[in-house]
Parts: structure tokens; sequence; C-alpha cells
């Protein structure tokens, strides 16, 4: 029979970790008699960060004694006393490889749900000083999991605990853990868990997606069958860096310049998808060669590469490029990449951009264009004036083409001229201007400029009835941070490591502009990167999560801690990875 141990509460506080501070709930203590549970936790009890942890369906954690005495061995501690792994309910009777998903119990007078296994999180390794530890739990196949409150009431410690409803597909919690975060998936498994109704929200979104990926199965129909036209693309390209030779420079405005570049050797160019970005690698005097991306502006078919950059006062790059670089000059280039693409498929398109950031948007009109799309295309651009308009004549006549488009143009400055064409207008788009512009609530929108631009105008169409999945966002500089529970500091640029330079291979960061010596004192190239200031994203930081993920430009790493999945080719796990030879990240 299943026994509540100990029923185990805390209130979030704010606790000091690798010189930051993490407002975490992670620190439960056990409580002496009768405890209410209601729809969103345990009186006492608080989570420090809802995005991962609490609410409805994680309003409590529970955790068996059996994995108690598992853990006292496997790490030699006597020191696990009950809460320590985060848990509201410590309970005997209760394995991760019997408890289902959709399991019904009661507990005292209160009725639960099983929802979900725990989330993996950096944290429980924090609070068991093991930093492992959100590894060890999924691959040693004891995470633990979640319930759904089904009953308000109490409970206390020597409550029995009733199995009163079966989960539907009996899918285990430690087969639904090892679903997510392991390789070789079951596709039988996977059509269970979308079969869930109790399952998570989140967790049904990420198996959804698992499901796309797989290749198409001897069964017609399950979730996520892919046709043929809908297979996966290998990525096209080359490894690491290729000599290519600047083939013409072309002035767009005072301040673009568009860059045509040709391979050495007069070989054909692989085909890049519309939407992504080029790496280009130069050495400027005598510091060590920076590399900048740029997103191709050009066709994907075209028989060279283009890429558009503006010319920043202060850009070391960009203004080396507007002032030396002639045709005929050699210049490393790393293959076309990135995820921003021009998606297949018949709904409505939506391209918005500003100033500079029409580059990849102006790939994908040329995309749409080549193809005569049936698609209805808005093209919504907004510049400083008619001189500072890149592609203006470009742009109007691949619209032209198209069965089905419709332009528009916003001027900024006070007096703009050429004002008197009608799909041209003064000032910036408003939630109002944009609904007036008929764009479908179903269609596909691409956005790429600045980040309180891709803020605005992203909000404006999900006010609209945009839904957000449908709304895709490129951005030049690194991506915004996602660091779960650690409190928000002031901004701070990219910057060297404060400490001495390290004297291994140097490491580049393309998005930030930042390339540093490798140092042996880091514990990781993410370890590094938030010495430099730079933006990341994590959420496990021991290789589980894959929250990490990111483009390998060139370069060879290792890892300290093995992923339980290997990330797909051309990425890595920056949380646990160290260099091998030089580096370049899009980071």
């Amino acid at each position: 029979m299943a026994t509540l141990l100990s029923v185990n509460v805390g209130i979030p506080k704010d606790v000091s970790w690798q010189g930051r501070t993490v407002h975490t709930g992670a620190w439960k203590s056990p409580v002496h008699g009768p405890r209410m549970v209601r729809r969103l936790n345990i009186d006492g009890d608080g989570q420090g960060d809802l995005a991962g942890h609490g609410g409805e369906i994680r309003a409590v954690l529970v955790y068996q004694v059996q994995s108690y005495q598992y853990w006292q061995k496997q790490l030699g501690r006597d020191d696990l006393t009950f809460g320590i792994f985060g848990e509201n309910f410590t309970v005997d009777g209760m394995p991760d490889d019997d408890v289902c998903i959709g399991d019904r119990y009661r507990i005292g007078e209160a009725e639960f749900e099983v929802t979900q296994p725990r989330v993996t999180c950096y944290r429980v390794g924090m609070r068991l000083g093991e930093p492992a530890m959100a590894s060890l739990l999924v691959a040693h196949h004891r995470p633990g999991f979640y319930l759904r409150v089904v009953g308000e009431g109490p409970v206390q410690a020597g409550d029995e605990i009733t199995l009163t409803r079966k989960g539907p597909e009996e899918l285990s919690v430690a087969d639904t853990d090892a679903l997510l975060y392991l390789p070789d998936r079951d596709p039988a498994k996977l059509r269970k868990a979308l079969n869930i109704p109790a399952l998570s929200p989140g967790w049904q979104q990420s198996f959804r997606e698992l499901a796309a990926a797989q290749q198409p199965k001897q069964e017609p129909g399950w979730p996520g069958e892919l046709t043929s036209a809908q297979q996966p693309r290998e990525e096209p390209g080359w490894p690491g860096f290729k000599t290519m030779r600047v083939a013409r420079t072309v002035p767009e405005t005072p301040t673009v310049s568009s860059i045509y570049l040709d391979t050495t050797d007069n070989t054909p160019l692989p085909e890049a998808r519309p939407g992504q970005y080029l790496s280009i690698r130069l050495a400027i005097g005598d510091a060590a060669p920076a590399v900048r991306s740029y997103s191709l502006s050009s066709a994907p078919t075209a028989g060279t590469y283009r890429i558009s950059v503006k010319h920043e006062s202060h850009g070391k790059v960009s203004s080396y490029i507007h002032a030396t670089l002639h045709p005929g000059d050699l210049v490393d280039i790393a293959s076309p990449r990135g995820t921003f693409v021009l998606e297949e498929g018949t709904r409505p398109i939506v391209l918005i951009s500003a100033g500079i950031g029409a580059t990849p948007v102006l790939a994908m009109l040329h995309q749409l264009a080549a193809t005569r799309d049936q698609r209805p295309v808005w093209w919504i651009h907004i510049a400083h004036d008619r001189a500072h308009h890149a592609f203006a004549d470009e742009t109007h006549a691949l619209l032209a083409q198209l069965p089905n488009a419709h332009e528009y143009i916003c001027y900024t400055a006070e007096t703009a001229p050429h004002l008197d064409e009608p799909h041209i207008t003064q000032g910036r788009p408003t939630a109002q201007s944009l609904a007036a512009m008929g764009i479908p609530t179903d269609a596909d929108a691409y956005l790429c400029g600045p980040p309180a631009f891709m803020d605005d105008l992203g909000g404006y169409l999900r006010d609209h009835g945009l839904r957000p999945e449908r709304i895709h966002r490129e951005q030049f500089s690194a991506l915004p941070a996602i660091n779960p529970g650690v409190s928000p500091t002031a901004a701070v640029r990219p910057h060297q490591p404060p400490h001495p330079p390290g004297t291994g291979p140097l490491i580049t960061f393309a998005r930030s502009g930042i390339t540093t010596p490798w140092s042996p004192a880091h514990a990781s190239l993410l370890d590094l990167a938030e010495a430099c200031d730079i933006p990341t994203r994590w959420s496990c930081r021991t290789g589980v999560c894959h929250t990490c993920i990111t483009h390998l430009v060139a370069g060879d790493i290792t890892y300290s801690i093995q992923p339980l999945e290997p990330p797909e080719a051309g990425t890595i796990l920056v949380c646990c990875s160290k260099p091998t030879t030089e580096v370049v990240l899009d980071l």
C-alpha cells in the first residue's frame, strides 16, 4: 500500500549562486499535522519560477523514498532529508516506472491527477550541491512527477494513497520522461503520449514537435506523419569557413552596400534557404580575425551570394567592408545557416521589416516571385525616407510579379518625398493601420528589424488575431536570454572576460562580436559566454533540455558531460562543451 511519508513546503527565497541571485522555492522542509492542498499549491508553499514550476498543472511535486535510498548509494550521501529534491510529497510505493500519466489518486481528503514528469532544472542540483543532478535524474529514470489537484482537501504524513483511476494509455512517468529527453524514441509511445488528455500542454506540444520530425511510418494517419515534400532538408554548404571572392560591390543607399560573392574555382554554390545568413571572417589590422553574420539578400538560386551591409558609424567590420573591400578580394565565408526561413504551405504571407532588416525577407520575396507563388503576400517596410530606402525599386518589381501582392511603405522622416505614391505613407505602423491592411488572421508573418520594432509589430499582429507560433522573428544581435529563476540585472554590453586572457584556442561569439582566447578556468563555453556578459539560454546546464543549443559555425568541441541525446549536426550544447580547436559560435 502506498503511503504519504512527508509533506514538505517552502516559500520562495533569494539564493546566491555563481555570482547571481536565484529566486527559488526549491528549499522545502517537512511539516507536521494536516495541510490544506489547494488548486495551485499547498498552504505555506510556493514556487519561484512559475514558467517552469507550479501553476494548476504542476501544483504538487512528488518524489519516492525508494529513489532517496537509490541516490544515497549512488552519491555516497547520508544527509538526504525529505524535501531536499524539492518535492512536496515524499511517498512510499509510487515508483516512476509504475505511476502513469493520467493516473488519479486520493490522498487524505484530496484527489490528484498525474500530469507530467519533473522539469529538468539546474535548481535541483543547486539544492543538493550536485551540479549534474538534472542529468542524473533523467539518465537513471528517477525524475519524480507533478500532480494536478482535482479535489482540494487536507493531507498529512501517514495518509494512505489510493489509486482511483488509471491513465488512458498507461504510459509511465519514467517512459514519458525518457520519451522527451532520451534518444531512440518509440513511435508507438509517442502516439500514446499524444492521446493522454491529462498530460500538460507544454509536454503535449513537445511531443507534437517530436512526432512531426519523425520519418513517415508504415501506419498512415498517425499524428505528425510527414509527406515526402515535408521531410527535413539537409543544410547546404561546407564545414567551417571557405575562401570566396568578392565579385562586385553595389551601393544601395548612402549607408548600405551589397557585396556579391563567388567561389574561387567557379564551382556551383549550394542553394540557401530564403531567410538564411552567412558568416564572414575578416582580418582587420593586427587584431584577431573578426566574424560577423549577414543575411543573404538575393534569390536562393542565384549563381552568387549577396549580402547587404549597413555602415554603422562605430562598426569595425561594417566600416572595413564599406571602405576597404573591393572586387577581387578574398574573404572567409561560412556556409548558409539559420532557421528564420520561408516555410512551404498555402497560408498568406506577411513580410515586415525596418531598415536593413529587409535583407532576409527580401530573399523570401525573391523566392516567392521566382516561383510565381499563388499565396497572398503583404510587404510592409519602414525606412527613414526614399534616399535611405534600400531595395525600393527591386522589391516593387518583385511584388509586381506576384498575382496577389500588397505593398505598404512607411517613411518616418517628418518631411519625406514620394508620398504621392499610394503605397507610401508617413509615420510608423500602428495597430489600427496594420488592421486596415486586411491581413488575414491565418497568415504566417516574418519580422526583421530592431527588437523594439519587432516587439511592437508582433504585438499588433497577435492582437489582430495571428497565432503567436506563426509570427517568426529574426534579429542580428544575440538572442534574448533564457536564465530561469535568475533575478534580472541591468543589461551590460558584451565584453572581454574580466580575468587575464587564456592561452587556448580563440573563441568567437559571432552575434555578439567578441573573440577571446579559451581558458581552462571556464567550466564550459556557456561559462565563458556568461563571463563576457553575452546573453545566454539554458535551463538544466547538464546536457538534457537542449535549451542552450547553438549553431557551431566553425571548429570542434568535446563534451565534459556527455549529452543524453546528441544535438543535431552543426549544433552543440554550450552548457557542457569545451573547445578542442578555434571555435566560432552563433551566439
